[in-house]
């Protein structure tokens, strides 16, 4: 199925100093590659969306966003379907905030502002609402903590082809030779174009892609094993042990903690805002 672009919203105008556009964005849909006169925080509240900046391409969870300074070009889509929020921020109004394009962990106050900054955009206010709502995610964005990385995602057509079948079906247990078949090339070169261009071996994207997929399928409510299950796992405890492994705990105990970081966050959102 082939990837279909989308339009930019007409009638763009400055951010003063911050506009919010909530949009859904369809299954194998696209911005083409463009730059803004402005700063632009990536966002989606539900799905993943892939971004594409400086020749590097990643995908991001509703765990994460992606800051990019004025002026940088830039494409955004969604595999699967995504619920796109894009804040627009005047440059002046970005002073502090990174010179360079920036993947940070969303915190639940900050989804929770971004929420509300959509649902409240172009309402006409008396008592400065959005005034404050929009100073509050400035000053969280300042506080964002950056990432070392987020899922890589290849910009060669084959790997394209190969990382979206294997987003798809995380159990599928291809290695390099039976997709090099696939792909009508051979096992070292499939290797080689993987490394060049993710920096890492299939086997390791595999795995980054799992923890990812898993803390998605987690989020939405799927149980410990039917998780495992759906990443490849021959058992529960496999895939506990393979969380345990990069998270540092259970999905269980992360599970926990992340409904709890939510919960205090709305609480902190309720406060500030009254």
């Amino acid at each position: 199925m082939r990837w279909e672009t989308l339009a930019a919203p007409p009638g763009a105008k400055p951010p003063r100093p911050m506009t919010v556009r909530a949009q859904s964005i369809p299954a194998r849909h696209y911005f083409p590659e463009h730059a803004h006169a402005w700063h632009q925080v990536v966002y989606a509240i539900s799905g993943v969306l892939t971004v594409a900046v400086e020749g590097q391409s990643f995908a991001i969870s509703t765990e994460q966003a992606v800051w990019l300074p004025t002026g940088l070009r830039h494409r955004v889509g969604s595999l699967l379907g995504a619920e796109f929020r894009s804040l627009w921020i005047a440059e002046e109004a970005g002073e502090g905030l990174p010179a360079s394009p920036t993947v940070f962990g969303v915190s639940p106050l900050l989804q929770a502002l971004i929420i509300e900054a959509a649902e409240i955009e172009g309402q006409g206010e008396d008592d400065g609402y959005m005034g404050r709502v929009t100073a509050l995610i400035l000053d969280q964005l300042r506080r964002a903590q950056p990432l070392p990385g987020a899922l890589p995602w290849p910009r060669d057509a084959s790997l394209v082809t190969l990382c979206q079948a294997l987003y798809a079906n995380p159990a599928d247990e291809r290695g390099p030779e039976a997709w090099g078949r696939e792909l009508g090339m051979s096992e070292r070169t499939l290797a080689r174009r993987f490394e060049a261009e993710l920096g890492m071996s299939l086997r390791s994207w595999r795995r980054r892609l799992r923890l990812f997929k898993a803390i998605e399928l987690l989020g939405g409510g799927l149980g410990v094993t039917q998780t495992a299950m759906a990443l490849g796992y021959g058992s529960a405890s496999a895939f506990v042990y393979a969380f345990r492994t990069e998270m540092g705990c259970s999905p269980q105990a992360y599970m926990r903690g992340a409904m709890a970081e939510r919960r205090a966050g709305a609480a902190r959102n309720a406060s500030l805002l009254e």
